[in-house]
């Protein structure tokens, strides 16, 4: 059996035909992955007074480095279970998703200046 035929069986690439649309998604996801990022620490430099920037932006690092730390573990449990091996590829995107759109929001609704 090919790798794709494999991978595709087990559940380990949801909705991947074969082995080519994975790599093709992969390569997609690491291009806008991380398109929040300058968002999100432009809102938080502008929402906080200059001298506790340095502290803000540490504060939303750490959180960030938590959630990643700590999804590897769940991921584990989840991809380790029978008929649960695809849960955690749907549980992060749906998660990403949730997160983009209240960022874009609170961003959007904001003025420029508006926030502090």
């Amino acid at each position: 059996m090919s790798i794709a035929g494999k991978l595709t069986r087990d559940g380990w690439l949801p909705l991947m035909p074969d082995v080519y649309w994975a790599v093709g998604v992969l390569l997609a996801r690491f291009s806008i992955s991380q398109m929040d990022v300058p968002t999100r620490q432009a809102y938080t430099m502008a929402a906080v007074r200059p001298d506790e920037r340095s502290a803000a932006a540490g504060v939303t690092g750490v959180a960030r480095s938590v959630g990643a730390s700590l999804s590897p573990v769940v991921a584990t449990v989840l991809v380790g279970s029978v008929g649960w091996a695809s849960v955690p590829f749907f549980l992060a995107g749906g998660l990403k998703i949730v997160y983009d759109v209240l960022l874009y929001r609170a961003f959007a609704t904001t003025k420029s200046g508006d926030v502090k």
